[in-house]
């Protein structure tokens, strides 16, 4: 049975509705990248299956139960989630920041512990942040405190991580870094990852599976080398591209064509899918 799924999920935002009528499955051990254009409902669809978003129909099953009848601290155990822009108070260390993931831990019968420690240490090692972890975080860079951000979510030790756009704002090699990061959760830690990402080739070339939203509804859900075709990107985004396989891995690409030539014969002069 997987881990989270959704079942004919309705939400939205005072009183419009953003997602209709989805069902949703992330997949194990694997990285699943939401995609659409503004507004098509993915950051929705995340946040209500992270259960920050009540749906107004439908619901969500974490391990076969509904999560809004689990407490949040048994959520938390099971689930981490990465919000979009979080903030860090002002003068945290990176190292209490990464604490903070421990929280779902701790209780009057339970206080701080070595494991705590060790699964802190594990974290930052993990996210690559453990040579500044005195440093205030407000003081690092944006792909640094991302970094952060994100060993704070791995010291929650869960297996399931959903995050809304982490790469948003960062250069194009920070955005790289962090995703063979999460690629490498996935596919070495067997952790299970589900990411909103806008930038189209970046999800094409690190998911595993990619799911393309608009108005509120999935309209394609397979592997990138089966969704990312220059039709559904123009139905879905109302891009004209060409998509084109890069000589490495052969993961799909898109080229970006102009309009004054979507319709004519410029093309660009490589093979295209």
């Amino acid at each position: 049975m997987p881990r989270l799924r959704g079942e004919a999920l309705c939400a939205g935002y005072n009183g419009r509705q953003v997602l209709a009528d989805v069902d949703f499955t992330v997949r194990d051990s694997s990285v699943t990248v939401l995609l659409g254009p503004n507004g098509s409902g993915k950051s929705t669809l995340l946040k209500t299956l992270a259960r920050t978003l009540a749906p107004s129909a439908g619901k969500v099953l974490l391990d076969g139960t509904d999560i809004h009848r689990q407490s949040t601290r048994a959520v938390a155990q099971r689930l981490g989630i990465l919000p979009q822009s979080p903030s860090a108070p002002d003068g945290l260390t990176v190292r209490e920041l990464v604490g903070l993931g421990r929280f779902p831990y701790q209780s009057l019968m339970r206080q701080w512990s070595r494991h705590d420690d060790a699964a802190v240490e594990e974290a930052m090692a993990v996210a690559d942040v453990a040579t500044f972890a005195d440093r205030p975080v407000d003081a690092l860079s944006g792909g640094q405190r991302q970094r952060c951000w994100i060993a704070m979510v791995l010291a929650q030790e869960t297996e399931l991580l959903l995050l809304d756009e982490p790469t948003t704002f960062l250069d194009l090699k920070v955005q790289v870094d962090l995703l063979e990061l999460l690629v490498s959760l996935a596919h070495q830690k067997g952790r299970t990852l589900l990411v909103v990402l806008h930038d189209l080739n970046l999800a094409a070339a690190y998911a595993d599976r990619l799911v393309m939203m608009k108005a509120g509804r999935i309209l394609h859900d397979g592997p990138p080398e089966t969704v990312f075709t220059a039709a559904n990107l123009k139905q879905v985004f109302d891009l004209d591209a060409q998509v084109i396989r890069e000589p490495l891995a052969g993961r799909p690409v898109c080229v970006p064509v102009k309009r004054s030539l979507a319709g004519g014969a410029a093309r660009p002069s490589v093979a295209t899918v």
